[in-house]
Protein backbone atom coordinates (compact mmCIF):
# COMPACT_ATOMS: atom_id res chain seq x y z
CA UNK A 1 0.00 0.00 0.00
CA UNK A 2 2.29 2.67 0.76
CA UNK A 3 4.46 1.73 -2.25
CA UNK A 4 1.43 2.03 -4.00
CA UNK A 5 0.75 5.99 -2.51
CA UNK A 6 4.10 6.90 -2.77
CA UNK A 7 4.03 5.95 -7.29
CA UNK A 8 0.18 8.16 -6.97
CA UNK A 9 2.14 11.11 -5.49
CA UNK A 10 4.88 10.92 -7.65
CA UNK A 11 2.82 10.95 -10.76
CA UNK A 12 0.76 13.87 -9.04
CA UNK A 13 3.84 16.29 -8.62
CA UNK A 14 4.70 14.69 -12.31
CA UNK A 15 1.38 16.19 -13.70
CA UNK A 16 1.10 19.39 -12.11
CA UNK A 17 4.64 20.41 -12.80
CA UNK A 18 3.55 19.44 -16.00
CA UNK A 19 0.71 21.86 -16.35
CA UNK A 20 1.54 25.13 -18.14
CA UNK A 21 3.24 28.02 -16.08
CA UNK A 22 0.87 30.91 -17.28
CA UNK A 23 -2.39 28.73 -15.02
CA UNK A 24 -0.45 30.01 -11.86
CA UNK A 25 -0.15 34.05 -11.35
CA UNK A 26 -1.95 36.49 -12.49
CA UNK A 27 -2.23 38.91 -15.85
CA UNK A 28 -0.85 42.13 -17.36
CA UNK A 29 -3.33 44.77 -19.16
CA UNK A 30 -2.97 47.41 -21.25
CA UNK A 31 -5.25 49.88 -23.55
CA UNK A 32 -5.09 49.82 -27.74
CA UNK A 33 -5.98 53.04 -27.55
CA UNK A 34 -7.55 52.93 -30.98
CA UNK A 35 -9.56 55.46 -32.96
CA UNK A 36 -11.63 52.77 -34.75
CA UNK A 37 -12.60 50.86 -31.45
CA UNK A 38 -11.00 51.11 -28.18
CA UNK A 39 -9.75 47.39 -26.03
CA UNK A 40 -8.24 46.29 -23.61
CA UNK A 41 -4.97 43.95 -24.68
CA UNK A 42 -4.74 41.35 -22.07
CA UNK A 43 -1.40 38.98 -21.56
CA UNK A 44 -1.15 36.02 -19.09
CA UNK A 45 1.32 36.31 -16.66
CA UNK A 46 3.76 32.73 -15.67
CA UNK A 47 4.66 32.66 -12.10
CA UNK A 48 8.47 33.27 -13.57
CA UNK A 49 7.16 36.62 -14.74
CA UNK A 50 6.61 36.05 -18.66
CA UNK A 51 4.03 37.04 -20.08
CA UNK A 52 2.07 35.48 -23.17
CA UNK A 53 -1.21 37.13 -25.09
CA UNK A 54 -4.22 35.81 -23.88
CA UNK A 55 -6.81 38.35 -26.11
CA UNK A 56 -8.30 41.67 -27.20
CA UNK A 57 -11.13 42.70 -25.49
CA UNK A 58 -13.13 45.53 -26.96
CA UNK A 59 -14.31 49.00 -24.67
CA UNK A 60 -17.33 49.53 -26.66
CA UNK A 61 -15.62 53.05 -27.03
CA UNK A 62 -13.12 54.70 -28.63
CA UNK A 63 -9.42 55.96 -28.22
CA UNK A 64 -7.81 58.67 -29.47
CA UNK A 65 -5.04 56.78 -31.74
CA UNK A 66 -2.23 59.12 -29.95
CA UNK A 67 -0.57 59.21 -26.14
CA UNK A 68 -3.04 61.03 -23.51
CA UNK A 69 0.02 62.42 -21.31
CA UNK A 70 -1.51 60.66 -18.33
CA UNK A 71 -0.77 57.75 -15.85
CA UNK A 72 -3.90 55.30 -14.90
CA UNK A 73 -5.65 54.72 -18.24
CA UNK A 74 -6.90 51.37 -16.56
CA UNK A 75 -7.28 50.87 -12.94
CA UNK A 76 -8.35 48.07 -11.21
CA UNK A 77 -9.88 47.27 -7.56
CA UNK A 78 -8.08 46.04 -4.67
CA UNK A 79 -10.09 42.19 -5.07
CA UNK A 80 -9.12 42.62 -8.62
CA UNK A 81 -12.81 41.97 -9.46
CA UNK A 82 -13.40 44.36 -11.91
CA UNK A 83 -11.35 46.29 -14.64
CA UNK A 84 -11.64 50.19 -15.54
CA UNK A 85 -11.37 51.68 -18.49
CA UNK A 86 -10.91 55.35 -19.95
CA UNK A 87 -12.03 55.65 -23.94
CA UNK A 88 -10.65 59.03 -24.34
CA UNK A 89 -12.32 59.39 -27.83
CA UNK A 90 -15.69 59.04 -26.85
CA UNK A 91 -16.06 60.49 -23.21
CA UNK A 92 -17.25 57.07 -21.51
CA UNK A 93 -15.59 54.63 -19.28
CA UNK A 94 -16.13 50.61 -19.95
CA UNK A 95 -16.08 48.16 -16.57
CA UNK A 96 -14.73 44.64 -17.20
CA UNK A 97 -15.70 41.75 -15.18
CA UNK A 98 -11.94 40.02 -14.36
CA UNK A 99 -12.40 35.89 -15.28
CA UNK A 100 -10.02 33.72 -14.83
CA UNK A 101 -9.00 33.78 -18.42
CA UNK A 102 -10.90 36.50 -20.20
CA UNK A 103 -12.45 40.16 -19.60
CA UNK A 104 -16.23 40.22 -19.93
CA UNK A 105 -18.23 44.10 -20.41
CA UNK A 106 -20.33 44.98 -17.76
CA UNK A 107 -21.05 48.71 -17.68
CA UNK A 108 -20.31 51.95 -20.30
CA UNK A 109 -20.57 54.80 -18.91
CA UNK A 110 -20.38 58.42 -19.40
CA UNK A 111 -17.32 59.97 -18.03
CA UNK A 112 -18.77 62.81 -16.25
CA UNK A 113 -16.68 65.40 -18.78
CA UNK A 114 -15.19 65.09 -22.06
CA UNK A 115 -11.91 63.63 -22.92
CA UNK A 116 -11.34 61.17 -20.07
CA UNK A 117 -7.48 59.97 -19.23
CA UNK A 118 -7.43 58.66 -15.96
CA UNK A 119 -8.64 56.48 -13.20
CA UNK A 120 -8.49 55.42 -9.61
CA UNK A 121 -10.75 53.28 -7.49
CA UNK A 122 -10.96 52.72 -3.56
CA UNK A 123 -14.11 51.83 -1.55
CA UNK A 124 -16.65 51.12 -4.32
CA UNK A 125 -16.08 54.57 -5.39
CA UNK A 126 -14.28 55.52 -8.71
CA UNK A 127 -13.11 58.88 -9.20
CA UNK A 128 -11.99 59.75 -13.48
CA UNK A 129 -9.83 62.43 -14.66
CA UNK A 130 -11.35 64.17 -17.37
CA UNK A 131 -8.74 66.58 -19.66
CA UNK A 132 -11.56 68.45 -21.30
CA UNK A 133 -9.76 71.00 -22.39
CA UNK A 134 -7.76 69.47 -24.49
CA UNK A 135 -10.61 69.26 -26.86
CA UNK A 136 -12.39 72.95 -26.45
CA UNK A 137 -13.55 72.39 -22.53
CA UNK A 138 -12.64 72.49 -18.91
CA UNK A 139 -10.28 70.15 -16.65
CA UNK A 140 -12.67 68.46 -14.01
CA UNK A 141 -13.04 65.36 -12.13
CA UNK A 142 -16.24 62.99 -11.72
CA UNK A 143 -17.00 60.45 -9.46
CA UNK A 144 -19.05 57.13 -9.48
CA UNK A 145 -20.21 54.37 -6.63
CA UNK A 146 -19.61 51.32 -8.04
CA UNK A 147 -22.33 48.54 -7.64
CA UNK A 148 -22.04 44.98 -7.10
CA UNK A 149 -21.97 44.36 -10.65
CA UNK A 150 -19.70 46.63 -11.69
CA UNK A 151 -22.14 49.24 -12.58
CA UNK A 152 -21.48 53.07 -12.34
CA UNK A 153 -24.34 55.72 -10.39
CA UNK A 154 -22.80 59.49 -10.62
CA UNK A 155 -21.80 61.25 -7.35
CA UNK A 156 -20.19 64.21 -8.48
CA UNK A 157 -19.88 65.40 -11.72
CA UNK A 158 -17.58 68.25 -13.37
CA UNK A 159 -15.41 69.07 -10.22
CA UNK A 160 -12.99 71.88 -11.38
CA UNK A 161 -9.23 71.79 -10.32
CA UNK A 162 -7.27 74.58 -10.04
CA UNK A 163 -8.18 76.49 -13.43
CA UNK A 164 -9.72 75.18 -16.34
CA UNK A 165 -6.86 74.50 -18.58
CA UNK A 166 -3.86 72.72 -16.28
CA UNK A 167 -2.41 69.95 -18.57
CA UNK A 168 -3.52 67.17 -15.99
CA UNK A 169 -2.01 63.83 -15.48
CA UNK A 170 -3.46 61.32 -12.55
CA UNK A 171 -5.90 61.03 -10.39
CA UNK A 172 -5.25 58.87 -7.69
CA UNK A 173 -6.97 58.13 -4.21
CA UNK A 174 -5.10 57.47 -1.22
CA UNK A 175 -5.24 53.60 0.64
CA UNK A 176 -7.96 55.54 3.11
CA UNK A 177 -9.87 56.57 0.09
CA UNK A 178 -10.43 59.89 1.71
CA UNK A 179 -7.81 61.84 -0.15
CA UNK A 180 -7.73 62.87 -3.70
CA UNK A 181 -5.01 64.19 -5.61
CA UNK A 182 -4.32 65.02 -9.12
CA UNK A 183 -1.13 66.93 -11.12
CA UNK A 184 -1.18 69.90 -13.34
CA UNK A 185 1.44 69.48 -15.26
CA UNK A 186 1.11 73.24 -16.67
CA UNK A 187 1.10 75.00 -13.73
CA UNK A 188 3.18 73.21 -11.69
CA UNK A 189 0.38 72.15 -9.08
CA UNK A 190 -0.99 69.16 -7.04
CA UNK A 191 -4.82 69.15 -6.72
CA UNK A 192 -6.13 67.78 -2.86
CA UNK A 193 -9.57 67.29 -2.57
CA UNK A 194 -10.85 65.51 0.61
CA UNK A 195 -13.37 62.52 -0.03
CA UNK A 196 -16.44 62.11 2.59
CA UNK A 197 -17.69 58.49 3.61
CA UNK A 198 -20.61 58.61 0.79
CA UNK A 199 -17.52 59.40 -1.57
CA UNK A 200 -18.20 62.89 -2.15
CA UNK A 201 -15.08 65.35 -2.85
CA UNK A 202 -14.84 68.83 -1.92
CA UNK A 203 -12.09 70.89 -3.39
CA UNK A 204 -9.17 71.03 -4.32
CA UNK A 205 -6.49 72.90 -2.25
CA UNK A 206 -3.49 73.69 -4.31
CA UNK A 207 -0.32 72.81 -3.45
CA UNK A 208 2.88 74.08 -5.51
CA UNK A 209 4.68 71.17 -6.39
CA UNK A 210 8.70 70.89 -5.26
CA UNK A 211 9.65 69.84 -8.61
CA UNK A 212 8.49 71.31 -12.33
CA UNK A 213 5.81 69.79 -14.68
CA UNK A 214 4.18 66.77 -11.71
CA UNK A 215 2.96 63.71 -13.64
CA UNK A 216 2.80 60.39 -12.17
CA UNK A 217 2.45 59.34 -8.52
CA UNK A 218 2.00 56.62 -6.48
CA UNK A 219 0.64 56.26 -2.71
CA UNK A 220 2.61 54.12 -0.16
CA UNK A 221 0.50 52.47 3.11
CA UNK A 222 1.62 55.19 5.41
CA UNK A 223 0.11 58.45 3.49
CA UNK A 224 3.46 59.36 1.61
CA UNK A 225 2.97 59.80 -1.87
CA UNK A 226 6.03 59.77 -3.99
CA UNK A 227 6.08 62.28 -7.19
CA UNK A 228 7.66 62.24 -10.21
CA UNK A 229 8.58 65.28 -11.86
CA UNK A 230 9.29 65.69 -15.66
CA UNK A 231 11.26 69.59 -16.05
CA UNK A 232 9.17 69.92 -18.91
CA UNK A 233 11.37 66.84 -20.49
CA UNK A 234 15.07 69.15 -20.31
CA UNK A 235 17.76 66.79 -21.00
CA UNK A 236 19.04 64.73 -17.76
CA UNK A 237 16.75 67.37 -15.55
CA UNK A 238 14.37 64.77 -14.40
CA UNK A 239 13.70 64.04 -10.46
CA UNK A 240 10.90 62.40 -7.86
CA UNK A 241 9.54 64.35 -4.81
CA UNK A 242 7.91 62.74 -1.93
CA UNK A 243 5.47 64.09 0.33
CA UNK A 244 3.33 63.15 3.34
CA UNK A 245 -0.61 63.59 3.50
CA UNK A 246 -1.06 64.80 7.23
CA UNK A 247 -3.89 63.67 8.94
CA UNK A 248 -5.81 66.81 8.55
CA UNK A 249 -5.31 65.95 4.51
CA UNK A 250 -2.37 68.60 4.20
CA UNK A 251 0.29 67.71 1.24
CA UNK A 252 3.80 67.74 3.54
CA UNK A 253 6.90 67.44 1.79
CA UNK A 254 9.65 65.01 2.51
CA UNK A 255 12.19 65.16 0.12
CA UNK A 256 11.62 67.71 -2.55
CA UNK A 257 12.59 66.87 -6.09
CA UNK A 258 15.75 64.46 -6.06
CA UNK A 259 17.56 64.32 -9.52
CA UNK A 260 17.46 60.94 -10.81
CA UNK A 261 20.06 62.50 -13.85
CA UNK A 262 17.49 61.41 -16.52
CA UNK A 263 15.44 62.40 -18.99
CA UNK A 264 11.36 63.12 -18.67
CA UNK A 265 10.72 61.15 -15.83
CA UNK A 266 6.57 60.56 -16.03
CA UNK A 267 5.18 57.02 -14.13
CA UNK A 268 5.56 55.92 -10.84
CA UNK A 269 5.00 52.78 -9.52
CA UNK A 270 5.84 51.42 -5.96
CA UNK A 271 6.09 47.90 -4.41
CA UNK A 272 3.31 46.88 -2.09
CA UNK A 273 5.88 46.64 0.79
CA UNK A 274 6.60 50.73 -0.04
CA UNK A 275 10.25 49.94 -0.30
CA UNK A 276 11.22 51.08 -3.75
CA UNK A 277 9.43 53.61 -5.99
CA UNK A 278 10.55 53.35 -9.90
CA UNK A 279 9.84 56.16 -12.56
CA UNK A 280 9.55 55.49 -15.97
CA UNK A 281 12.00 58.06 -18.21
CA UNK A 282 10.52 58.76 -21.27
CA UNK A 283 13.21 60.30 -22.85
CA UNK A 284 16.16 58.66 -21.91
CA UNK A 285 14.36 55.36 -22.52
CA UNK A 286 14.95 53.71 -19.06
CA UNK A 287 13.90 53.10 -15.62
CA UNK A 288 15.32 54.65 -12.10
CA UNK A 289 14.78 53.04 -9.13
CA UNK A 290 14.60 55.03 -5.22
CA UNK A 291 14.60 53.94 -2.11
CA UNK A 292 11.51 54.97 -0.13
CA UNK A 293 12.33 55.02 3.78
CA UNK A 294 9.96 54.78 6.52
CA UNK A 295 9.29 58.47 6.53
CA UNK A 296 9.01 58.52 2.44
CA UNK A 297 12.30 59.64 2.33
CA UNK A 298 13.88 58.94 -1.06
CA UNK A 299 17.45 57.76 -2.27
CA UNK A 300 18.32 57.32 -5.73
CA UNK A 301 19.45 53.22 -6.13
CA UNK A 302 22.20 53.65 -8.64
CA UNK A 303 24.55 55.81 -9.60
CA UNK A 304 23.66 57.80 -12.87
CA UNK A 305 19.79 56.67 -12.31
CA UNK A 306 19.28 54.40 -14.77
CA UNK A 307 18.04 51.25 -12.84
CA UNK A 308 16.59 49.19 -15.55
CA UNK A 309 17.27 49.85 -19.15
CA UNK A 310 14.29 49.66 -21.99
CA UNK A 311 16.31 50.69 -25.29
CA UNK A 312 17.20 53.14 -27.30
CA UNK A 313 13.46 54.88 -29.15
CA UNK A 314 11.44 52.51 -26.88
CA UNK A 315 9.65 55.41 -24.78
CA UNK A 316 8.60 53.83 -21.80
CA UNK A 317 5.34 55.40 -20.30
CA UNK A 318 3.24 53.31 -18.60
CA UNK A 319 4.84 51.18 -15.38
CA UNK A 320 2.63 48.24 -12.92
CA UNK A 321 3.62 45.92 -10.70
CA UNK A 322 2.72 42.79 -9.90
CA UNK A 323 0.45 41.72 -6.88
CA UNK A 324 3.14 40.02 -5.19
CA UNK A 325 5.64 42.99 -5.96
CA UNK A 326 8.03 40.37 -7.83
CA UNK A 327 7.65 41.76 -11.43
CA UNK A 328 8.01 45.38 -12.77
CA UNK A 329 6.02 45.85 -16.47
CA UNK A 330 7.20 48.78 -18.69
CA UNK A 331 4.84 50.18 -21.86
CA UNK A 332 7.30 50.95 -24.32
CA UNK A 333 5.45 52.02 -27.49
CA UNK A 334 8.75 53.44 -29.08
CA UNK A 335 9.54 49.75 -29.79
CA UNK A 336 6.18 48.51 -29.93
CA UNK A 337 6.51 46.20 -26.53
CA UNK A 338 5.92 45.21 -22.79
CA UNK A 339 9.02 44.95 -21.22
CA UNK A 340 9.14 42.81 -17.65
CA UNK A 341 11.61 42.84 -15.05
CA UNK A 342 12.27 40.80 -12.21
CA UNK A 343 12.61 42.95 -8.76
CA UNK A 344 15.32 42.03 -6.59
CA UNK A 345 15.04 41.81 -2.61
CA UNK A 346 17.79 45.09 -3.40
CA UNK A 347 15.70 46.54 -5.07
CA UNK A 348 17.57 46.49 -8.50
CA UNK A 349 15.86 45.15 -12.18
CA UNK A 350 16.77 42.02 -13.98
CA UNK A 351 14.99 41.98 -17.62
CA UNK A 352 12.48 39.30 -18.68
CA UNK A 353 11.97 38.54 -22.45
CA UNK A 354 9.31 41.15 -24.26
CA UNK A 355 5.50 41.04 -25.29
CA UNK A 356 5.63 42.41 -28.46
CA UNK A 357 2.96 43.66 -30.76
CA UNK A 358 2.06 46.86 -28.64
CA UNK A 359 0.60 49.67 -30.71
CA UNK A 360 2.60 53.29 -30.42
CA UNK A 361 -1.23 54.47 -29.60
CA UNK A 362 -1.27 52.45 -26.22
CA UNK A 363 -2.03 53.56 -23.08
CA UNK A 364 -2.35 52.29 -19.26
CA UNK A 365 -0.86 49.41 -17.30
CA UNK A 366 -1.90 47.19 -14.80
CA UNK A 367 -0.82 44.03 -13.54
CA UNK A 368 -2.21 41.19 -11.15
Amino acid sequence: MKRKLGFVTLLAVLVFSSLPSFAAAGAVYTLNNSTSGNAVLAFNRSADGQILPAGTFATGGTGTGAGLGNQAALAMDTSNTFLFAVNAGSDNISVFKIGENDLRLVALAPSGGQHPISLTVSRKVLYVLNNGAAVGGSDTIAGFAVSGNGHLKPIVSGLPLSTGSVGPAQIGFNNDGDVLLVTEKATNNIDVFSVDDDGVAVGPTVVASQGKTPFGFAFGKRNEVIVSDAFGGAANAGAVSSYIVSADRALRTVSGAVPDNQSAPCWVVLTNDGRFAYTTNTASGNVSGYKVGFNGMLQLLTVGGQTGNTGTGSGPIDAAISNDSRFLYVLTPGTGNIQGFDISLDGSLTPLSQASGIPSSASGLVAR
